[in-house]
């Protein structure tokens, strides 16, 4: 390349050349600019093969380097190129369907070649007889026949319906992932968990040190960190508008004043429920009751581990026991429990049958049980997404009950009180099929 200018002394762009450092040798007698690319990035030294070494020409480096730029503006690009990337990706034919067809198009779409019987497409021989071609064409021609009436009533494979389900759900700009589907709200509300996780994260980790050092001498009930857990659960559901509607909060209040602790039970259908529960229960100490493998759940895992929550492994009779005593001694020490009895998420959005193990450590510590009904968290955020679809505002709502004493009574008969009140605060798509 050349070029012709005045005085030059370093390149400031690669004049659409490739993408490596150029060389660049100056006349002094003269204003020309000769460039070539050196033999590797690195090798500025010899050029003696681009060009003849005397001393009336000079060899400059073009300027390669990035302008630094700090950590903030770097994080600023990486949140401007992801969000990017992703709404474009809802777009690309990957994320998208090419099923949508009106249901009451009059006119079948013509099946793939691949997709039609073999007779129907073979030309009869000409070394079969007559009557063997007719039957031959009369077969293929109802097998087409038939083909073409039943291919608009076709059902969908899984994978159609849940994406038609999902962009009904989430918008046009819905789209599905291997961890769960996605919409811009999502999208916002994810980050927006991360961001506030990393310092939940932190603070986590400091306290986790402080209870170290000092043996376990101060905090001993863990009130620090259910602080912390709660601050990012409220800051969360404030930014992205999740506070569901609380019914009957004042039953709450005046339990709270009375000074007494309980175990509180919800269904269960959603991860949304989770901060729910939190949010109705307030700014008080509590734990979880809740199945190991959520030990393993990046920052959250953190947070049940550092507050010392109550963590069952199904698998294992021993630590069953061992979560029983466990979940006694905070009710003992006059902490709330928190528990969902149904053991895991209802895929169906009903509820399911209740686990005893909750109203088990309830009867042997003598505590009472507060019923609590979720209502319309799966509308939010069902089990196939990986974060809310939309705001829970106006739409899901928290009931709570009266307190149910468990004293002079059996498991069984605590169950079924405890059921029957939360199965009252449901509406009919939530209730159990009888």
């Amino acid at each position: 390349w050349t070029l012709r200018q005045q005085e030059p002394r370093y390149l400031k762009e690669y004049l659409n050349g490739p993408n490596l450092p150029l060389l660049c040798c100056r006349s002094a007698s003269d204003d020309i600019l000769r460039f070539a690319p050196p033999r590797s990035s690195r090798d500025f030294r010899q050029i003696s093969s681009d060009f003849p070494r005397n001393s009336s020409k000079k060899v400059y480096r073009v300027e390669d380097r990035m302008p630094q730029t700090s950590f903030k503006t770097a994080a600023m690009n990486l949140f401007t190129a992801a969000s990017l990337l992703l709404l474009a990706a809802s777009y690309t034919e990957a994320f998208t369907t090419t099923f949508h067809e009106p249901a009451t198009s009059s006119v079948p779409k013509s099946p793939p070649l691949s997709r039609f019987p073999i007779t129907a497409l073979a030309k009869p021989s000409r070394t079969l007889s007559p009557r063997f071609s007719s039957a031959a064409a009369a077969a293929g021609a109802d097998a087409s026949a038939a083909f073409s009436v039943d291919e608009p009533t076709k059902t969908l494979t899984k994978q159609q319906k849940r994406i038609q389900q999902i962009k009904s759900e989430g918008g046009p700009l819905a789209f599905n992932t291997k961890y769960g589907a996605l919409n811009p709200f999502a999208i916002y509300y994810g980050l927006t968990a991360i961001g506030l996780g990393l310092v939940w994260f932190m603070a986590l980790t400091i306290m986790q040190l402080f209870y170290k050092v000092t043996g376990d001498r101060i905090d001993k009930r863990r009130r620090i960190p259910v602080f912390l857990s709660h601050v990012w659960g409220t800051l969360l559901m404030a930014l992205t508008g999740c506070f569901p509607k609380i019914e009957n909060r004042e039953i709450i209040r005046d339990f709270h004043k009375s000074g007494r602790k309980a175990m509180f039970v919800s269904n269960h259908n959603s991860w949304m429920d989770i901060p729910f529960i939190g949010h109705t229960i307030g700014w008080h100490n509590y734990k979880f009751v809740a199945k190991k493998e959520l030990e393993k759940v990046p920052i959250l895992g953190k947070a049940i581990m550092v507050s010392k929550n109550v963590c069952v492994d199904r698998s294992d009779r021993k630590s069953q026991l061992m979560t029983l005593k466990q979940g006694m001694k905070w009710l003992d020490d006059g902490v709330n429990l928190c528990t969902f009895p149904e053991g895991t998420r209802s895929r169906s959005n009903r509820l399911m049958p209740f686990m005893g193990g909750a109203f088990k450590m309830a009867q042997k510590a003598g505590a009472p049980v507060v019923p609590i009904s979720i209502v319309g968290a799966s509308k939010v955020m069902p089990s196939h997404w990986m974060f809310p679809y939309r705001p829970a505002r106006n739409i899901c709502k928290v009931v709570v009950h009266e307190p149910v004493e468990s004293v002079n009574k059996t498991e069984e008969e605590l169950n079924s009180e405890v059921r029957e009140k939360i199965i009252e605060g449901l509406p009919e798509e939530q209730r159990p099929l009888q």
